[in-house]
């Protein structure tokens, strides 16, 4: 174990963080994607300090593979655009850099300093930058290229612990930012931690302010707990916190008067769980069907063949689901995938068909349009018959020889 240290105002050295070896802290270099090693090495090549950092750092800890790789240094946005051609410049406030490898992007952001608080935008250093994060286990700092995890507020001391211990103190961290409170019940959930008594009954006493967060940073933060493969852990342990009213209130109001409910979406999400463990890129509209199915069951007559049955039901549960705001077609696969499940098949309109009713088709009749070739869509309709295109002649001019004088 080593130490890092910097320079007090008297000129003496003070110590600031304990640094792990690869021996102590058991990181795999070869579990860092091969192309965020390349940025942090260009980085490094043109004099900056650079460290992968957050979630990655906590997830090669505890044996998980992340998912991507955020990465911090002492560059600013314009230069980092400078060593990088395959980048890019985001945020007005907040700025970061994206560079981009095909279809994978790293996130390079540069310290921050507190002069502004923990969410201002005045770059700084990394003792600056490391009191900006949540929570210690995502304030860890690993050099890829010594193999060191920089560690200067006992995050892995806490990671072994399993404890979600905050780095801003309780008095402003989730004032700041009330999305952190879902961010600790989901850190909790996917990592078995424990959140200290303090800390639970900070996130109780102010779930209200998540209240006024925009429906789009919502939907953004539903998306990904349905993406994580851990769903069914998350949502019990955001309803006993008191967080999930705020992101599903019409959902978390059925689940408190009506256990069964609770238990069958529970159960749901935990099938769709093994799905989403499998597949990473399962669409949005199965993950919202899992949502929608349970409730679905409660308002619906499946044995109706109202032709109107689908369009009320997208209705409903575009309520259902508010403040949340997924994509109409998203909503629509979800609401169709629910109905095949009863049995009932639903129509998708053709290409000269837009803007008629939906209809519903029995199982048999689903049967049979996919022995015709054409399953799920609406049959050929003697009515709409494709019309030839007829060949103009090209009218022949007659050849009027020149006259002769």
């Amino acid at each position: 174990m080593r130490f890092r240290y910097s320079t007090a105002d008297n000129g003496r050295p003070v110590k600031k963080a304990v640094v792990y070896t690869k021996d102590e802290h058991h990181i795999d270099r070869k579990a860092v994607d091969p192309d965020a090693l390349r940025v942090v090495d260009r980085l490094r090549s043109n004099g900056h300090e650079a460290f992968i950092v957050g979630g990655a750092v906590r997830d090669m800890l505890v044996g998980k593979k992340p998912k991507d790789f955020d990465i911090v240094t002492d560059a600013t946005p314009t230069r980092i655009k400078r060593i990088f051609r395959n980048s890019r410049i985001i945020g007005r406030r907040f700025r970061l850099v994206h560079v981009f490898f095909g279809p994978v992007i790293f996130e390079v952001s540069t310290f921050r300093s507190l002069a502004d608080g923990t969410i201002g935008n005045t770059f700084g250093t990394i003792e600056e930058d490391v009191l900006r994060r949540d929570f210690t286990f995502n304030a860890l700092y690993y050099d890829p290229s010594s193999e060191t995890v920089v560690d200067y507020v006992g995050g892995i001391p806490d990671i072994r612990r399993k404890r979600v211990e905050p780095v801003i103190p309780l008095s402003t961290i989730f004032v700041e930012d009330p999305v952190r409170m879902l961010r600790a019940a989901k850190y909790a959930a996917t990592t078995g931690f424990k959140i200290p008594f303090l800390l639970r009954w900070k996130i109780k006493a102010q779930a209200s302010l998540l209240a006024p967060i925009s429906p789009s940073r919502l939907t953004e933060e539903i998306s990904k707990i349905l993406r994580t493969g851990r769903s069914s852990d998350i949502v019990d342990a955001m309803d006993r916190l008191g967080l999930f009213c705020y992101l599903q209130p019409n959902v978390s109001s059925l689940m408190k008067a009506d256990t069964a409910y609770r238990a069958a979406l529970l159960a749901g999400l935990s099938e769709m769980d093994h799905i989403v463990g499998k597949d990473g890129e399962t669409p949005m509209g199965r993950l919202l069907s899992y949502i929608l199915r349970d409730f679905l069951d409660r308002i619906m007559d499946w044995k109706s063949d109202n032709v109107e049955a689908y369009r009320s039901a997208l209705a409903e549960c575009r309520t259902f689901v508010l403040p949340m705001n997924p994509p109409r077609v998203e909503l629509e696969n979800a609401v169709r995938i629910c109905f095949r499940e009863r049995g009932v098949a639903v129509k998708k309109a053709r290409t000269f068909e837009k803007g008629r009713r939906t209809e519903l088709v029995p199982d048999g009749e689903k049967a049979r349009l996919k022995a015709e070739g054409i399953p799920g869509e609406d049959p050929p309709s003697d009515a709409v018959k494709k019309k030839r295109r007829r060949r103009r002649r090209k009218k022949s001019t007659d050849i009027i020889p020149p006259s002769v004088e």
